[in-house]
């Protein structure tokens, strides 16, 4: 039978029957609908119908549009502009409504004739949905990645390169062709040396994931540090493939936290500042005293020699102070070197006892033959000295602060350690007045304090969070109301083949005949020098200032040996004085003699080959001893 359909404008058409139109189509899996030019179905296969939910004999006459999604309309017109043409076929792809939803379907459409017209289009669909939405899912997930603020790179199981997304090359200069070219290993760059990264490679090759923070320089030669996170990607067997490496540069952060630490460090020198002075008063007035003592009995040689052991007790407690002041509060580069934890306790604590109210009273449960850490000397100063503030502020009446030391391993390490490593824990305990579960809850917020106004800035705690974390360790508080407070700071301790560098102290001031040249503007000290080095053996000149300096080097007659130069001077300073020296006499030994060193200064030095250094305030014996050691070639400590 045929097929009549009404036509408004052209009047009833007839048209071949189902059969014929869908021919072999009939019975096919596949979705087939013929359709006129006006794209009314003319028939469709049950396949088609009951992807729709509609009954194959309601479709004929039925408008495409009552599926077709709008915004893909335009194709139809543009499918039957190109079917009346040569070679009258063509493929698109559209969503279609189903009970099921919208549904993506790719057509292949060719045009069909009856008695000798092109009477309408066949259409033969595949539905497409899950292919289109995971191609659409991976454009994302390729857009996502290539914009990424974070640099990527992928490589291959042995660690060479196969991708890296544009943050990347912005931030490294590298771009993948390069990195191919130049076969450069970005899973090596920035670890410090073969055995961090033997370590790293080891973890990610085992299947974990590695994260860490590390250093390298930048395209325009400026150093930058990185928060680093190495994974594995692994084949549906479980292999691994390839390595995902993910960089974030947080150089920015590093040094906000370098300033927050030291901005925290001069506060809590502030609050020690009337004990120091306190402190630094009653050396004076022993040393004073006893001088006055001694000039009233200058013929009593017992009495001058008592004097001036008293003297020079007190001058040693007064350098020692003030080494410790500015150890803690320079602004140094962060070093991690092995430290005694139990010495570094007891010489803070020290200093902090004499500061601190009189009635507050330290006690110590240190374990013996505790091992080394591995931190930085600075940094666990602050954590010592934050903690002990904190827990002075929470005795206003005074009180006993008890600090333990002990080594913590196995399954007594806590969870927050990375790598579950022995370490050792320092626990700071108080008899305060303790705290409120809701305040245990905020104290290592930053600016959060209990404190009145101008009592505090609320950093300290912050600071120690994020020193312990640094250190790859955590801290834990615990504390109630009326009862007072404990912290237990956990850190990892150093590889056992690490040891703290022995230090031994000769017993004497040795001499020499050599000439030597004093430079300091200092005159009691620089007279001094002279008289001592000069009862040594030694044949000593002077210069005031570094201009004078550089004058009695450049002197023809000068026959020198050795420089002790001072690093503050007017005129010229060290650095311009050791430049000088380096470009005249490049065979003059030097020896630097400075009360603060900075990192800046010391690089200078290094880059010029200079590597002896004394620091004030210093003994004779220090002196003469460091002295010999750069006349002979020997090394000394720095």
């Amino acid at each position: 039978m045929s097929v009549v359909i009404s036509d408004s404008i052209a009047g009833a058409r007839a048209f071949p029957p189902p059969e014929a139109l869908l021919g072999a189509w009939a019975g096919s899996d596949a979705l087939v609908y013929c359709r006129d030019w006006e794209g009314r179905i003319l028939a469709a296969n049950q396949a088609f119908a009951r992807r729709f939910g509609c009954p194959i004999g309601d479709l004929p006459g039925r408008p495409v549009a009552a599926w077709l999604h709008q915004d893909d309309a335009p194709a139809l017109a543009a499918a039957n502009a190109e079917l009346n043409q040569e070679p009258r076929r063509t493929s698109c792809e559209s969503r279609w409504l189903t009970p099921q939803g919208w549904r993506w379907i790719a057509w292949e459409e060719k045009a069909i004739a009856d008695a000798g017209r092109w009477i309408g289009v066949r259409s033969v669909g595949h539905d497409i949905t899950r292919q289109r939405v995971a191609e659409e899912q991976y454009f994302k997930l390729s857009r996502a990645v290539e914009q990424s603020p974070v640099a990527i790179a992928i490589t291959d199981a042995e660690g060479n390169v196969q991708y890296v997304n544009a943050k990347f090359t912005e931030a490294t200069g590298y771009t993948l062709e390069r990195l191919l070219d130049e076969d450069v290993q970005v899973l090596r760059e920035g670890h410090p040396d073969e055995e961090s990264y033997r370590k790293f490679w080891a973890t990610v090759t085992g299947g974990q994931e590695w994260r860490g923070e590390l250093a390298r320089e930048g395209p325009d030669g400026k150093k930058v540090f990185e928060s680093v996170q190495v994974s594995c990607l692994r084949s549906p067997s479980g292999e691994i493939t390839n390595f995902l490496c993910l960089r974030e540069d947080v150089t920015s952060r590093r040094t906000l936290e370098e300033q927050l630490r030291q901005a925290q460090k001069m506060e809590s020198l502030g609050t020690l500042a009337g004990g120091i002075a306190h402190d630094f008063n009653n050396i004076i007035a022993v040393m004073n005293g006893y001088a006055e003592f001694a000039l009233l009995n200058p013929g009593d040689a017992a009495l001058l020699q008592k004097c001036m052991r008293e003297i020079k007790k007190a001058s040693q407690r007064a350098s020692g102070l003030v080494r410790q002041i500015l150890t803690f509060s320079r602004k140094a580069e962060v070093r991690f070197a092995p430290l005694d934890l139990n010495q570094l306790t007891r010489e803070l604590v020290a200093l902090l006892s004499e500061t601190f109210p009189r009635n507050l009273t330290f006690n110590f449960a240190l374990e013996d033959n505790l091992p080394p850490l591995l931190a930085d000397q600075n940094q666990l100063q602050q954590i010592v000295l934050n903690l002990c503030v904190n827990a002075r502020d929470a005795m206003p009446s005074g009180g006993v602060i008890t600090i333990t030391t002990s080594k913590v391993e196995g399954a007594a390490v806590p969870s927050g350690v990375v790598g579950g490593r022995a370490c050792a824990c320092l626990a700071v305990t108080d008899t305060g007045i303790g705290m409120s579960p809701e305040v245990r809850a905020r104290i290592f917020e930053p600016f959060f304090t209990t404190k009145a106004v101008n009592k505090g800035t609320g950093l300290g705690l912050a600071v120690v969070y994020g020193i312990v974390a640094s250190h790859e360790g955590t801290i834990e508080v615990e504390s109630e109301p009326g009862v007072g407070s404990t912290f237990k700071v956990y850190l990892p301790l150093a590889d056992a083949a690490v040891v703290p560098p022995a230090f031994t102290r000769a017993s004497e001031f040795p001499g020499g005949s050599e000439s030597v040249l004093v430079v300091d503007d200092e005159a009691p000290l620089r007279l001094l020098l002279e008289a001592a080095l000069s009862r040594k053996g030694y044949r000593v000149r002077s210069a005031a200032d570094g201009l004078e300096a550089i004058e009695v080097i450049a002197s023809q007659d000068a026959k020198l040996d050795a420089v002790l130069l001072d690093l503050n001077m007017p005129g010229a300073n060290g650095v311009e004085v050791y430049r000088v020296i380096r470009a005249t006499k490049p065979e003059l030994k030097v020896l630097i003699l400075t009360g603060h060193l900075t990192p800046e200064a010391r690089g200078e030095f290094e880059k010029m080959g200079m590597h002896y250094f004394v620091k004030k305030p210093y003994t004779l014996e220090e002196l003469g001893r460091s002295l010999r050691a750069v006349l002979d070639g020997k090394e000394i400590a720095s």
